[in-house]
This record gives C-alpha cells, sequence and structure tokens, in this order.
C-alpha cells in the first residue's frame, strides 16, 4: 500500500522522534519531479524551516535525516542539537531506527553546489552536481560513512542503504506544526461518552438474542489478521470489561509468527460461576507470508468444521481428513460474523502476500454471505489527540482519513471499518476503551443477526 511516498505510519514514527506535537508533511522537493540539481533544491528547500529528507533505493530500502533548521546555501557546516538520521525500512520491510547527531555539531553540510548533505564526513551524502536517471534510478556521488557525526548504535552501512547510492526517488518535505483539527461534525455521531453510556452498552451485549426460531444460544465471531494486529489482544479486552478488571487470558504480545497456535472458541462470563454471554470470539493462528492461516483453512472454520482447540499445522493443512474435522455442522457452529483484525498504526505497510491472503479469504467469504468488519486497532498511535482522549476519534480527521483507506483496500463499506483501542499498558479499565471496544462488539452482534435472518426466511 506504500510507494514512493512517506506512509502514515512512517509520519508518526517521525513525529514521535521529533519529539512535539503533530506535524504536517509537505512535499516540496523530488528529483524525478523537480530534477537531481543542487541549485534546484536549495531554490525549493531554503529558508523553508525544519524539514525531512528521505531517500528511497533500488532495494526498498528507505532512509534519510531530519534538521530543525533550515538550509539557507550557507557553505559550511551547521549546528542543529535536535538533527537525526534514521531507518524506515530495509528491503521493503519497516524498520524504524534512529540515529541521534553527537551533539549536534556539524549536523548539516548546507553549501550551494551540493545537495541535501548530512554529518562530517559525510555521514549521509547525496549528490554535488546534476545528475540524470540510469533508467529507474539515479547512481548518487556520495553515500553513507557513519559515525561522524551521528551515532549509528552498531547499525552497519549495508544495514541501511545496501552498501550501494542506486537511488530512486529523493524528497525534502517541509515540517510545521499542523495538529489534527477536530472535525466541524462528528464523522461518525455518538451519544456523550460517560459510566451511563458504558452501562448501556454492556446491557445490550449481556441481553443481545439470536433469533430463537433458529436455535442459536451464542453468535460465532471469526477474528483473523496479520501477526501483531491484536486479535488475541481483543478478546482479552472484551474479556477485562465483563470481568470488572484488566484479564490476559489469551496469549498475546509481539512476536516474529503467531502467538496463537490453536483454533479456540472463547466464552465471556463476568465471573466462574455466571452463564456465558451471547456470543464467542474464535481465534485463530495470525496471517502471515510464508505461512499462517489460509483462504482453504478459513472456510472449513467458517462452515463449522474445525473443533474448538484444534491445533494447526503449518506443514499439514486442515482437511476433511483431520483428525476431529466435524463432518455435518449444523448453524450453531458455523461463524456468523468474520473481523480482520488490522494494526491501524500500520496499515500503509502491510506485505503484499499478507494482503494477497486477506483477498483471497475476502473472495471465499463474499460467496459465503458472512458479513466481515475490520477492527481498526492501536488507533490511538495514528493521532496525537486520540492517544490524548480516546473520546477525540470520532472528530479527528486523521483517523476518518484511515477509515476511507481502509475501507477503499478492504472493499468494505465505512461502517464495517470499526477503530478500537486494546487494553495494552493498562492496569486499570478506562471507561473510553470499554466502550470503543463495545461499540465495535455490538455492531459484530447486529451483523450477524442481519446474517441470520438470511436463514429465518429461507425456512
Amino acid at each position: 500500500m506504500a510507494g514512493h511516498q512517506l506512509s502514515r505510519q512512517d509520519k508518526v514514527q517521525l513525529e514521535q522522534w521529533i519529539g512535539e506535537e503533530s506535524k504536517v508533511f509537505e512535499l516540496i522537493y523530488s528529483i524525478n519531479r523537480d530534477g537531481c540539481n543542487p541549485a534546484v533544491f536549495h531554490q525549493l528547500c531554503n529558508n523553508k524551516g525544519p524539514t525531512v529528507t528521505v531517500l528511497y533505493n533500488t532495494d526498498g530500502s528507505v532512509f534519510g535525516g531530519y534538521t530543525s533548521i533550515p538550509w539557507r546555501s550557507s557553505n559550511g557546516y551547521q549546528v542543529d542539537y535536535k538533527a537525526f538520521l534514521f531507518r524506515l525500512r530495509f528491503i521493503g520491510q519497516p524498520k524504524y531506527t534512529k540515529f541521534p547527531a553527537k551533539g549536534g555539531n556539524n549536523a548539516i553540510y548546507d553549501h550551494t553546489t551540493f545537495g541535501p548533505f548530512f554529518g562530517a564526513g559525510h555521514d549521509l551524502g547525496t549528490f554535488n552536481t546534476t545528475l540524470n536517471k540510469s533508467g529507474n534510478y539515479f547512481t548518487f556521488t556520495h553515500g553513507l560513512t557513519i559515525n561522524n557525526s551521528y551515532d549509528f548504535r552498531n547499525v552497519l552501512v549495508q544495514e541501511i542503504n545496501n552498501g550501494h547510492t542506486k537511488i530512486e526517488e529523493l524528497q525534502v518535505y517541509k515540517v510545521t506544526d499542523g495538529p489534527d483539527l477536530q472535525l466541524l461534525e462528528p464523522w461518525r455521531p455518538m451519544p456523550e461518552w460517560n459510566l451511563g453510556f458504558l452501562e448501556t452498552l454492556k446491557d445490550e451485549v449481556q441481553n443481545f438474542v439470536p433469533i430463537e426460531e433458529l436455535r442459536i444460544s451464542q453468535m460465532k465471531l471469526l477474528l483473523i489478521g496479520p501477526v501483531g494486529g491484536g486479535k488475541s489482544s481483543f478478546f482479552n479486552t472484551i474479556n477485562s470489561i465483563f470481568r470488572g478488571h484488566v484479564t490476559s487470558q489469551a496469549c498475546s504480545g509481539s512476536a516474529e509468527h503467531s502467538l496463537t497456535t490453536k483454533y479456540r472458541m472463547y466464552q465471556v462470563r463476568s465471573s466462574a460461576s455466571s452463564k456465558p454471554l451471547p456470543f464467542r470470539l474464535c481465534d485463530t493462528r495470525g496471517l502471515e507470508e510464508a505461512q499462517g492461516l489460509d483462504a482453504h483453512e478459513v472456510s472449513f472454520i467458517i462452515g463449522g468444521n474445525v473443533p474448538d482447540g484444534y491445533q494447526f499445522n503449518p506443514s499439514v493443512p486442515f482437511s476433511q481428513e483431520t483428525p476431529g474435522y466435524i463432518k455435518a455442522p449444523s448453524l450453531k457452529d458455523m461463524v456468523h460474523c468474520i473481523a480482520y483484525v488490522l494494526d491501524g498504526s500500520t496499515v500503509d505497510v502491510i506485505p503484499e502476500k499478507t494482503l494477497e491472503k486477506m483477498k483471497a479469504i475476502q473472495a471465499k467469504m463474499n460467496q459465503s454471505g458472512v458479513p466481515q468488519v475490520v477492527l481498526l486497532t492501536k488507533v490511538d498511535k495514528v493521532c496525537h489527540n486520540v492517544e490524548k482522549d480516546l473520546s477525540f476519534i470520532f472528530k479527528s480527521g486523521l483517523i476518518s482519513d484511515l477509515v476511507d483507506k481502509v475501507s477503499q483496500v478492504m472493499g468494505l463499506p465505512r461502517g464495517h471499518v470499526l477503530p478500537i483501542k486494546n487494553y495494552e499498558k493498562e492496569l486499570e479499565l478506562d471507561t473510553k476503551i470499554s466502550i470503543l471496544s463495545l461499540l465495535a462488539l455490538r455492531q459484530m452482534l447486529r451483523f450477524s443477526q442481519d446474517f441470520l435472518f438470511n436463514f429465518l426466511e429461507s425456512r
């Protein structure tokens, strides 16, 4: 989902490194658009305040530098205590690393006949003459000579620019303060967020009744998505809300491969002796580029053929010959709604193969008629104002834009894209986190009920 431009997550990460409020990144120079020429660079970038310079090489690696002082053609080194170099991607994969300035002396080399140069030596060089393209790239006159004016923290040159200076694009962005402005009207109107609204949502979920004529006591809600998206954490969040304290029943966290190895149909209870709530959250192993869940296995899960507790085996896909295969599932065994759980702060850099897997699963689901939603997690990392106050979420222009983008990419209506924040670092329940998660759960239950009406009318 990302080309030669800063992704949403790139901008969020740069904001965090700069260490101030939300920023607006305005593209003011591009060597493909404006020419790879030092004079043009200074003409377009001088006296523009803080800037970010970003390089994209032929191996899919993205790196660059930030300076808080303007370029001015001063023909010498300049001091900038806030300057830093960075790595955003390495061979196409996110690899966020900040390389701070050593004291700030010689932070940039600001010369009329040079493009953007950082550090003495130079730590990051670009071009000092007019360059033309050779095929699809420019061969820069300078590359990386690390650890002169910046601390590269034991990272090697080859781990940043792949050891060469073949650059497909260099861009300079003007960086200005620009907090996410509050929309005049909420993009998704809501009642006031308070304890009363929270209790209303809890009551509605607890008292939800599937269509009685179909003899279904619990809706099956399937959670699938890339590793680290927050599937298991969503169950833990819902479980926490009804248990009255933060829980961690399902294994969750950060890992290279999926922490979920079994198919689990979790029930939610307010206590050990209480009746289960009228839904089950079905957790699966995560989607991965080389392994993980695929459309074939999801079809069996949706159809109710996979037993609770089934241990996934990456080398032996689930089939009709698998021990425990449910041969004649009824409607109550089937999945009634599927939720793609995506990290909202990294949707721009979802690996292409993982995205292809989700599209293949969607194609299968479209045939089955099972309703589909997207749970967008970690939305607090997308917008500073939402991070400060979660109830700002439906007035945030950034979140509204993100929902629009995911809606287009996934081919689902905007009303099926549901932003949430799971309990992660919190040790106590938070009313706003709980409200946002229950809003998503309630919508999934409503869509599931719509799905069941199709079977009621066909009886």
